[in-house]
């Protein structure tokens, strides 16, 4: 029987499919903490070690070789820590590819580049990624996620979506708050103003638009919240039911449960598209009737979607469906 995934989606770029949390991480021992988390809780969530901020003036190099050696560990069992590099205007970026692709390149699941002005900062820093892969003969090409953070980053965002090898668009709220020089008040950096003031919902709307209309995945902002775990969980779900985010980033371990169960589908919808997928399949993808309702190829891509973030969710799949489209 043919999987969806051969069948669906035929000459077409395939969505990335990625974990619905980003967790960032600036420090060793606090990487090591998420990285035990991971492990423990499976590959659910992503890890970002983080250097840009995370690293101190003076020492890029020595973080940036620490980052890599903790990419390269066998504490890393899933392949899902990426890494933050410095921004285009900074000295030490170039220095950061160097370190990390040619000592970690098969393992980095992403690169995320930070405070691009337009979409030329990012294709120079992608080129010099491409280069960096040719010289240490990296045969897999490293997806970018791109933080937009930044008023021509905005107003480059679509050309930035269109761009190959970008994976994903990360809103960056705390910066993009701060280069209005006060106009947004700082309110606006934590709910409910990050939801509604006009500036901020303008800027999170395009974003998704860009992202999803080009096929890649948009990650919504962190929540200042640490501690209340129904506020981090709101924040979550308004993220991903009012403004289409797929995706969102952590900075607190206690963040990251909350997250990812906001950012689940519905389990209803889960049992449903297991029961559409079961028996579409065993009509090799042609039209069925379920529930009284046609489904044909249109609905079961929607589906098919669905029910693979369900499964990198950590939810629980029906064991038909698991067995069929994930063992």
């Amino acid at each position: 029987m043919r999987h969806p995934k051969d069948v669906l989606f035929a000459g077409e770029k395939p969505f990335p499919v990625l974990p619905a949390v980003d967790h960032y991480a600036g420090s060793e021992k606090l990487m090591k903490k998420a990285l035990q988390l991971q492990n423990e809780l499976g590959p659910i969530f992503d890890i970002t070690c983080d250097c840009e901020d995370g690293a101190h003036a003076g020492a890029e190099r020595e973080h940036a070789e620490m980052v890599a050696a903790l990419i390269n560990s066998a504490d890393n069992h899933f392949n899902r820590v990426g890494t933050r590099i410095h921004d285009v205007t900074h000295p030490h970026w170039q220095q950061d590819l160097e370190i990390l692709v040619g000592r970690a390149g098969n393992r980095l699941p992403f690169i995320t580049l930070p405070k691009p002005c337009s979409a030329e900062d990012v294709e120079i820093q992608l080129e010099a990624l491409r280069d960096t892969e040719r010289k240490h003969g990296i045969e897999r090409r490293i997806p970018v996620h791109v933080l937009i953070e930044t008023h021509g980053a905005l107003r480059e965002v679509w050309e930035i979506a269109a761009l190959p090898g970008v994976e994903s668009l990360d809103f960056g709220l705390m910066d993009f708050v701060s280069g209005h020089h006060g106009a947004i008040p700082g309110s606006a950096m934590r709910s409910p103003g990050q939801f509604e003031h006009p500036l901020i919902t303008r800027a999170k709307c395009e974003i998704t638009a860009a992202a999803l209309a080009n096929g890649i995945v948009p990650a919504h902002n962190v929540t200042t919240e640490l501690k209340d775990l129904d506020l981090i969980r709101s924040d979550a779900r308004r993220a991903r039911s009012e403004f289409g985010y797929l995706r969102m980033w952590s900075i607190h371990p206690n963040q990251i449960v909350p997250i990812i169960e906001a950012m689940r589908p519905d389990f209803s919808e889960v049992e449903a598209a297991s029961e559409i997928l079961s028996a579409a399949q065993d009509k090799d993808w042609g039209p069925i009737q379920h529930a009284g309702k046609l489904h044909d190829r249109a609905s079961y891509r929607y589906y098919w979607e669905l029910l693979d973030r369900a499964q990198i969710t950590g939810m629980a799949i029906p064991a038909t469906a698991k067995e069929r489209f994930f063992a």
